[in-house]
Order: structure tokens, then C-alpha cells, then sequence
């Protein structure tokens, strides 16, 4: 951007492009808006899976999987691992991959692993309170988000097996994600 100018952004779909981005009057600067990455678990211990009841908004009191958004210079395992230790206080060993989601809706991509549990669990700054439930415990009717939904579901289909190829978004959901 031009030095001592204050960035002034219009849409319009720059040379060479075919989308509508926000670019610069001043100096044609482009400021390409992209997807997040969201990275997270299924942790079990023994049969139990981990879920975090979350402190902060959106959903909060709502309980999920120990996931978040990525951090430059991480690996999506790195975030994982440290999202699960900020969330849960918990140390994890990653398997392997579960899932792939892509959510447009809210520009989203998450990354879910099965990892297994080598810790002690506590709630973290973003969890009011840490549990590990056996399958007919989960509390299905207050789960965060769709997406954890499809992780423990994707994650029973997986139980069991050491080799497998990552889901998608489960067919039928796209009201969900866009």
C-alpha cells in the first residue's frame, strides 16, 4: 500500500479474477479474505470420549471436542495437540486423521483427528467443566456445533479400524454449511 494513505476499499473483481474482492482505491492492493482452518479431536480414554463444556461464545455452555483455530506456523496436528491441552488441560497422541468439514457458511475448514488421552483432564480457560462419557452418555441434544455431531459419528463408524479414508461432510447437510 502506498506509504502515508490510508487504505480506502472497494469490491470489485479484480484483473485476471473472477470474484468480488476488497481492493484498494489508492493503491490496488487486494485484500484476499479466506477460509480458517479449525483443527480438533475425538480423544478417547479406553472407550470414553473426551468433550469440553465451552466458556465463550458462540455455544456457550454447549459441550464440543477440544478444537480451535490454527496459528501460523502450526501443523494442523500442532493444533490440535495444543488446542486439546488448552481446552482440557490434556495431553494427546494423534492417531490419525478423521475428517475433513468444510463450512463456507462461516468460512471454515475444520480438521478433526482421532487422538488418544495420556493425561489427567481439567478444565481449561475456554471450559467450564471437562468430562470423559461413554457413547450412551454423550449429551447429544447439547452439542455445540453440527460438526461435532459428524466427528463422533464419522469416529463410530471408525472404531476399531487402522486404516481408512478421511470423511467429508455427510451428504444431505448442506443447509448446514452454507
Amino acid at each position: 500500500m502506498t506509504q502515508g494513505l490510508t487504505p480506502e476499499f472497494q469490491m470489485e473483481i479484480p484483473e485476471g479474477d473472477e470474484r468480488e474482492r476488497r481492493v484498494c482505491r489508492h493503491c490496488s492492493f487486494i485484500d484476499y479474505q479466506n477460509p480458517k482452518i479449525v483443527a480438533g479431536s475425538v480423544v478417547t480414554s479406553g472407550d470414553q470420549i473426551l468433550l469440553c463444556r465451552r466458556a465463550i461464545d458462540p455455544r456457550k455452555g454447549y459441550w464440543t471436542l477440544p478444537a480451535g483455530f490454527m496459528e501460523l506456523g502450526e501443523t494442523a496436528e500442532d493444533a490440535a495437540t495444543r488446542e486439546a491441552m488448552e481446552e482440557a488441560c490434556a495431553q494427546i497422541e494423534i492417531d490419525r486423521i478423521l475428517s475433513v468439514y468444510s463450512v463456507p457458511r462461516i468460512g471454515q475448514v475444520q480438521i478433526m483427528f482421532r487422538a488418544e488421552l495420556v493425561s489427567d483432564i481439567a478444565p481449561g480457560p475456554e471450559s467450564l467443566e471437562v468430562a470423559l462419557f461413554d457413547w450412551a452418555d454423550i449429551p447429544w441434544a447439547e452439542l455445540a456445533f453440527p460438526t461435532v455431531v459428524w466427528a463422533l459419528t464419522h469416529f463410530a463408524q471408525t472404531r476399531g479400524q487402522t486404516g481408512f479414508a478421511p470423511f467429508l461432510n455427510p451428504p444431505g447437510t448442506e443447509a448446514l454449511t452454507h
